[in-house]
């Protein structure tokens, strides 16, 4: 289906300004009420990071703020979780198949005892299942931010002393390669492009300018896929993750930009044995 007069009414929105960028939550409304059902499900798909993280803060308080740009509400997760915990086969439309593969891992004390990260479990559990997609935009951009994410997650482990292999997510072609690779691409030339960018972006000190550097191959990426798409399913998920890059700075300042990189090292060490 073509969205003709959405597309038409979203504003220009360019990288380094946040002028007429639109409120997640309304843009969220609007599109929950002229997407059809199919493509809904593809945005919620995009939108279920958001579901990760409230996942692992209800569990940890159950009385947690969940961040509303997640597909389930409190309630849901009370639903779903008693559901999980009384059939070995719950069926639910609200419940995703890595959902439930994660929750029964961590219930059981032999499989529990081999999970070194929770995070990470759920997180590899999550671009699979996203790489899974059959849109092909939606799955290669889970792959994209898979691949940059183990990248970077690896140069931090190789600068500061960590075991590389324990810390990279998934089990595509870029993520084995990283894992057997003592080379300073981990041989990645030829099969991830932009490798060396990234290489050199890690390098920047300025951790500010590293995050919007990052952001800008993801805005390129986005731009570059949607090309030819002027008035699809594509361009309006498209819109929707650059207006998310948008805001992502909205609170982002140096300072707590540091200390987020701060907790990224302590949950290295603590995830990873040395």
């Amino acid at each position: 289906m073509n969205y003709y007069c959405l597309v038409a009414g979203f504003p220009d929105l360019h990288i380094n300004t946040t002028n007429n960028v639109p409120a997640m939550d309304a843009l969220l409304e609007e599109l929950c009420a002229t997407l059809t059902t199919k493509d809904m499900a593809l945005l919620n798909l995009l939108r279920m990071q958001y579901d990760n993280r409230n996942l692992l803060a209800y569990l940890a308080n159950k009385e947690a703020t969940l961040n509303p740009l997640g597909t389930l509400s409190q309630k849901d997760w009370d639903e779903l979780i008693t559901l999980m915990n009384e059939l070995d086969a719950p069926k639910d439309k609200r419940l995703q198949p890595y959902i439930l593969e994660y929750y029964r891992t961590i219930s059981d004390e032999k499989l529990a005892a081999n999970v070194t990260s929770k995070e990470d479990l759920l997180s590899t559990l999550y671009y699979d299942f996203g790489t899974h997609s059959q849109n092909k935009f939606v799955a290669d951009w889970f792959e994209f931010n898979l691949n940059i994410n183990n990248l970077l997650t690896a140069l931090a482990c190789r600068k500061h002393g960590f075991d590389i292999k324990q810390a990279i997510v998934g089990n595509n072609e870029v993520a084995k390669t990283i894992r057997t690779s003592n080379t300073h691409d981990f041989n990645l030339s030829g099969i991830f492009e932009p490798v060396e960018a990234i290489i050199a972006i890690s390098e920047n000190p300025n951790l500010l300018e590293r995050e919007k550097a990052i952001d800008n191959l993801k805005w390129n990426w986005l731009e570059e896929h949607t090309f030819f798409n002027y008035f699809t399913i594509e361009r309006v998920l498209a819109f929707y993750l650059r207006c998310e890059l948008l805001h992502r700075w909205d609170n982002l300042t140096l300072e707590n930009g540091q200390a987020i990189f701060r907790q990224l090292l302590e949950n290295l060490k603590k995830d990873v044995k040395l």
